[in-house]
């Protein structure tokens, strides 16, 4: 069944038309999305299904997308024209970040930190390099693996940081597990980034953990 072969009021783009986005739930903004439903199945239930077995929004949009290759009707198109999305909605961040102050706007940054590394099947440790108007000129993946305090090398951020002639930076890592609480490592490795940095004139603005909800601030913790 086709979106169109709905009721009027039961389409979901009628009612995000009339009432806005927030009213639909996610399997009915999937299915504007999806199109098209799966033999004996209308749209609405082939995206809830497709959340269901993807494991939720979590799992649909995960980095590598592995989670919906197994679902039954998103072939290699479907997947690609998701990721397309997600990278759409991670440029739409950066290019905010990129014309405004991200001092003066944390919430966008730490947003911007849990699109990229949020849901990636192991830690991976990113920085985000800013000019004089804390505006980010670059941002990069340093280091994968299980991360502590001797798998993430200062010496390699500032390295970074010089190349990109970065006036400070923002880092952040994934917590695979979900819970941002930090641990002694990561609170250590912050202080050694932020004394490294500041050997070269360049501050360190924040490091985000990333795990399920708000990212944490280490900053906000009185850490650095």
């Amino acid at each position: 069944m086709r979106l169109a072969d709905l009721a009027a009021a039961d389409r979901p783009r009628e009612r995000l038309l009339k009432h806005g986005p927030e009213v639909l739930s996610d399997a009915e903004l999937l299915a504007l999305f999806l199109r098209t439903g799966q033999r004996g199945e209308d749209v609405l239930a082939f995206a809830s299904r497709v959340l269901r077995e993807a494991d939720g929004l979590a799992g649909l949009f995960a980095h590598d997308g592995r989670a919906l290759m197994g679902v039954r009707g998103i072939g290699p198109a479907k997947r690609a024209e998701l990721r397309a999305v997600i990278t759409l909605a991670q440029r739409y961040l950066a290019s905010a970040l990129t014309r405004s102050d991200v001092v003066c706007d944390p919430a966008a940054a730490a947003n911007y930190f849990a699109l990229n590394l949020r849901d990636r099947p192991q830690e991976v440790f990113a920085a985000a390099f800013l000019d004089t108007r804390h505006r980010i000129v670059a941002f990069e993946d340093l280091f994968h693996g299980t991360l502590d305090g001797a798998s993430v090398h200062p010496r390699e951020v500032v390295r970074r940081a010089i190349h990109h002639r970065a006036a400070a930076v923002i880092v952040a890592h994934n917590h695979p597990s979900g819970i941002t609480e930090p641990s002694a490592a990561d609170i250590a490795v912050t202080r050694r980034l932020r004394d490294a940095l500041a050997l070269v004139d360049i501050r360190l603005l924040d490091h985000f953990i990333v795990g399920d909800g708000r990212p944490l601030s280490l900053a906000s913790r009185g850490v650095l």
